[in-house]
């Protein structure tokens, strides 16, 4: 799982019966502690109603996608579980 950010909407005409009707996003990964964008684009099913610019928390977990779209054979890895408003890290003490 991790925080990322939406890039932009992925439009496809052809595509796997599993995304269909499905809203595919263009995310990349957000550092937990410094907010800076990092690391390579990935496409996620949106779940959630996301948009461009907007922070979302991203499962990586296929089995759980392939649950929530109740399709055992879905090729579908990531998908956006949760629009994130702000978020904080404490400091751990040593």
């Amino acid at each position: 799982m991790f925080i990322g950010k939406v890039k932009s909407p992925v439009v496809s005409t052809v595509k796997h019966l599993s995304y269909t009707s499905r809203k595919l996003l263009l995310i990349r990964k957000v550092h937990p502690m410094t907010h800076e964008e990092y690391g390579e684009t990935i496409i996620a099913v949106d779940f959630v109603d996301a948009g461009e610019g907007d922070i979302v928390l991203v499962s990586q977990e296929g089995g759980s996608a392939r649950k929530i779209l109740d399709d055992k054979t879905a090729p579908v890895r990531s998908f956006i579980l949760g629009i994130v408003d702000n978020w904080e890290i404490e400091k751990m003490e040593d």
